[in-house]
């Protein structure tokens, strides 16, 4: 499990794809502990991958077909910058929300707003995805836990303080760029509880009388 509060920024040396797979090389620069492990979990841009093996401060990974499929590290290219987080261990501090590193489908950005040091990013995701949102809850946009500042039918918009411009590879971002989102999983489990319940044709009067109302 990861927090969305991103801990380093790492540069990407060898990303090589052959038979549907891919083998992904990134430093991770100078905050690399010197106790990472294979088989620890990392994420990078958001998504949950397994440390194959290390050399140095650089750690390898698989990335799988549906991996490649689903999030946008099918585009990553060596000296692509990257945003890092290690797995919460059980003594760790909860700074951002529960964020899993399954990745629920990618967006872009739609628009960047500078406010002097800060900024309003705007992102633009499909209607499956805006669906499990809720105004003033939390998503990961490439890993990073953000608050959800507006919603609407074509997206949703992000105050970023200058802190995490900074501290994630959104200081270098431009409109246009994909990003993974994966939205709140509280959220996710709620709506497929009243979906299970309601069943098809929504909220009714015959349903709210059943549910006791």
């Amino acid at each position: 499990m990861f927090t969305g509060m991103i801990e380093a920024i790492g540069t990407v040396r060898r990303a090589m794809t052959a038979g549907g797979l891919m083998m992904l090389e990134v430093d991770l620069g100078p905050t690399a502990t010197g106790h990472d492990a294979p088989g620890d979990s990392i994420a990078v841009n958001g998504v949950c991958l397994t440390v194959r093996g290390l050399d140095g401060r650089c750690a390898r990974f698989d990335v799988s077909s549906e991996s490649l499929v689903k999030t946008t590290l099918k585009h990553l290219k060596p000296a692509d910058k990257v945003n890092l987080e290690r797995a919460m261990s059980a003594q760790g501090r909860f700074g951002g929300h529960i964020v899993q590193g399954h990745i629920d489908g990618v967006g872009a950005i739609a628009a960047i707003k500078k406010q002097g040091d800060f900024a309003v990013f705007r992102f633009s995701a499909s209607p499956q995805l805006l669906g499990q949102m809720v105004l003033k809850g939390s998503v990961a946009v490439d890993g990073v836990s953000v608050t959800i500042a507006t919603l609407d039918n074509t997206g949703f918009e992000a105050a970023l303080i200058p802190t995490t411009l900074k501290q994630t590879i959104w200081h270098r971002s431009k409109v246009g760029d994909a990003v993974n989102i994966e939205t709140d999983i509280l959220v996710k489990a709620i709506r497929r509880h009243l979906e299970q319940m309601l069943g098809t044709g929504g909220l009714t009067e015959a349903k709210l009388k059943q549910l006791g109302f």
